[in-house]
């Protein structure tokens, strides 16, 4: 069993479907261990995201990131890193596939709904950050 984080983002939360986006990770195999809903500080931000610190997005994301309540949860199933980032699609809702998480709830590519990690190492190091 792998553990993975997915954080339903600000404009999912605001969009009322963080009900529906677990439905679907549960539908998946995915087992909840770990849920809250938090309101990041700007610190908290930065800090997760420390890796885009030099991205020119870096700034939007902070903001976007800081403007209302998300959900972060622990999930876990055999390879759950790599079957989360399916159930997500792409970064970019307009390239997502059919069925998707961003595809069906995304608005851009910044305001893409949900966050999942991208490897394990980044998964352990996440789920940390979020529930210690």
């Amino acid at each position: 069993m792998e553990r993975t984080l997915l954080i339903v983002k600000p404009d999912a939360v605001a969009q009322n479907v963080i009900g529906e986006i677990i439905r679907r990770l549960e539908e998946k195999k995915f087992r909840i261990v770990n849920l809250k809903m938090v309101r990041l500080s700007r610190k908290q931000a930065a800090e997760f995201y420390a890796v885009h610190r030099q991205r020119p997005f870096y700034n939007d994301l902070l903001e976007f990131m800081t403007s209302g309540p998300c959900v972060p949860m622990a999930l876990v199933r055999h390879n759950a890193v790599a079957f989360l980032r399916e159930a997500i699609g792409s970064t970019n809702p307009e390239e997502a596939a059919e069925g998707t998480i961003r595809k069906d709830f995304a608005t851009d590519i910044q305001n893409n709904a949900v966050h999942a990690s991208d490897s394990l190492e980044n998964a352990a190091r996440e789920v940390a950050f979020f529930f210690g």
